[in-house]
């Protein structure tokens, strides 16, 4: 076997490693969940996140408003361009969000994606406010996650349209709350305490997000983050539902917590696949941010709390915290962090390892798909970009394979030459490559260029919202998703359905994309003449139609990303192989690859003997 061929083989087994890698999945399990689940309020002894039994006062909350002992509790009606639903004046919780902009599946009929979600109701996912007593106070002399609150000013929460509530505890203490919204999906709740006691009184204000079990539509993919999400003075830390439930026991927080004192910058809260909501003093606040499990209710909390505050009687003190609830957009999460002063916020959308190109080709991308206006040409338009970023090596690395060509004839008879002595080979075979400048590794340079390039847009393609729901053209309207037309129903030519995505039978569903990547794989290896190893031919010649199986189910996105690098790859190598005198025969190793074999005439030393 020559060197070139066992480049070749080593580029072959380094990409079906690299496929395989980032195709096997490890979803966790799914928990098991008591159907007569409890709801969750507040006690004195325990403070947020303590259950109590159904029947009891604090009862269901639907969109129409929350029961307490009979009495229905109104809610304030959110309305923006880009959130929609409803907070309650029990407890001021905002626990009903809906998307404008965002629908479940592509049918423009389908129902608004769902954020939030109220107590009672289908995995109940929602953010409180308040103050934690300090000193002579008691739980009772605070508002908590029970609390009636009063409407005092906005009758709608909306942008440019705040609203404000207050709650008198009877005791000489006047608590006030304003609620802003911008456009797009932050919050910002400001809150005032008025003391009229004829003592000082301590509190320390917080804000907390509470997922009632765990959530439903988790991607299981082992290659994105989804969980609790927090940034602390300049550091990443990401906790999986899982690892949740096996933190330690905390005194002072109860339950199984995560705690850590930010000194001035941070946020912490809950991220999914495309969405998130978090809380995030303002920047040079110090809090203490918290993450924790109750088994006991299963629920997930994320909660900052800020220091506490000392106020003397007849003066008042506030605090500001602003909440993020909605879609992790690159272009509206970047703005809140270099306009808004939200440190690191853009490290909350899950770049991965590969950060370092993950967030530069994403850039790219984003630019190109603003001056395009669409992502499936903008991925196209990245390739090439990409492709003649890596020009420089990869001409070399053809110019390389070009030469070795021309010195088959050398190696050739240099093997008659050498016969059985290995060694005198391989000296013989170094003196040529040195002589003639050759180096025999260079073949492997372009695909291992390609692996952490393949792996970042990968993760692009997988975590940003910006593809989903994304269209190219014709039958491709979703390119974060698979190619959705098949050659089982001849392209949707015949009257059935084919398997569903997440079948085992989904592999054998090929669509247009992925034939289309076979065969481009296939065209690329006719630029050289297939091996004359038996072994190495086969490999070969399976080797493009394994390919389009293992990649059929993956993005279309991606899939579109490979074939256009397939095809320009195509047209560099034959272009740079003409300028080195080497004319690849295209055709004729097409043509030469549907003929059979011809049998070696008897007596031939290399045919086989029967015994």
């Amino acid at each position: 076997m020559d060197d070139q061929n066992k480049n070749l083989i080593l580029a072959t087994a380094l990409s079906f490693l690299v496929i395989l890698a980032w195709f096997v999945l490890f979803p966790p399990e799914d928990p098991v969940r008591d159907p007569n689940s409890i709801v969750v309020t507040e006690s004195a002894e325990t403070g947020p996140g303590v259950p109590v039994a159904a029947g009891s006062p604090v009862q269901a909350a639907i969109p129409g408003g929350l029961m307490v002992a009979g009495a229905e509790i109104p809610r304030i009606s959110v309305e923006t361009p880009s959130l929609v639903g409803s907070m309650s004046l029990l407890g001021g919780r905002i626990d009903t969000l809906a998307l404008t902009t965002y629908r479940e599946t592509l049918s423009p009929e389908a129902p608004l994606v769902t954020l939030l979600n109220p107590v009672g109701a289908s995995h109940p996912y929602y953010a409180t406010f308040g103050w934690a007593p300090g000193g002579t106070l008691n739980f009772e002399d605070v508002p908590g996650a029970n609390t009636v609150w009063t409407q005092t000013g906005g009758t709608v929460l909306a942008v440019d349209s705040p609203v404000q509530l207050s709650w008198d505890n009877g005791k000489g203490l006047v608590f006030r709350r304003d609620v802003a919204i911008d456009e797009k999906f932050m919050f910002n709740i400001t809150q005032t305490v008025e003391n009229m006691t004829g003592s000082a009184v301590r509190l320390a204000p917080y804000g907390t997000i509470s997922r009632q079990g765990m959530p439903p539509n988790l991607a299981k993919f082992f290659i994105l983050h989804e969980g609790v999400v927090r940034m602390s003075d300049g550091k990443l830390q990401e906790i999986d539902y899982k690892d949740m439930t096996s933190q330690p026991s905390d005194e002072r927080w109860g339950a199984n917590s995560d705690v850590v004192n930010v000194g001035q910058n941070g946020w912490v809260g809950f991220t999914d696949k495309y969405w998130m909501t978090s809380l995030i003093p303002q920047p040079g606040t110090p809090f203490t941010s918290v993450a924790k499990y109750n088994a006991a209710a299963d629920i997930y909390l994320t909660e900052a709390r800020l220091a506490p505050m000392d106020i003397a009687p007849g003066t008042s003190a506030s605090s500001s915290t602003m909440m993020f609830a909605g879609a992790k957009e690159w272009d509206t999460i970047r703005t809140y962090q270099n306009e808004g002063g939200v440190a690191g916020f853009l490290d909350s959308i899950d770049w991965g390892w590969f950060f370092f190109l993950t967030k530069p080709i994403f850039f790219v991308l984003h630019w190109l798909n603003a001056l395009i206006g669409n992502m499936g040409w903008s991925i196209i338009a990245l390739t090439f970009f990409l492709k003649a970023l890596l020009l420089p090596l990869a001409y070399k690395s053809y110019v390389s394979m070009a030469k070795m060509k021309e010195l088959q004839p050398e190696m050739e008879a240099m093997k008659e030459k050498a016969g059985g002595d290995r060694q005198k080979l391989q000296v013989g075979m170094m003196e040529l490559y040195k002589k003639n400048k050759v180096n025999p590794a260079s073949g492997c340079l372009p695909i291992l260029l390609q692996i952490p390039i393949f792996f970042s847009l990968y993760k692009v393609i997988f975590v940003t919202i910006e593809l989903r729901h994304a269209p190219w053209l014709g039958w491709i309207r979703d390119l974060s998703a698979p190619d959705p037309s098949s050659i089982l129903n001849l392209f949707g030519l015949l009257p059935w359905a084919t398997p569903e995505q997440g079948s085992i039978f989904f592999i054998f569903s090929l669509g247009v994309l992925p034939i289309l990547l076979g065969i481009s794989m296939w065209l690329q290896q006719k630029l050289n003449p297939a091996p004359a190893d038996p072994t190495q031919k086969m490999i070969f010649a399976w080797m493009p139609w394994v390919f389009m199986f293992m990649l059929g189910s993956f993005a279309s996105g991606l899939v579109l990303y490979w074939i256009t690098n397939n095809t320009i790859t195509f047209m560099q190598q034959y272009a740079i192989m003409r300028s080195q005198g080497y004319k690849p025969d295209v055709f004729g190793n097409i043509i030469g690859g549907f003929k059979r074999r011809k049998a070696l005439p008897a007596g031939d030393p290399k045919k086989p003997v029967k015994k």
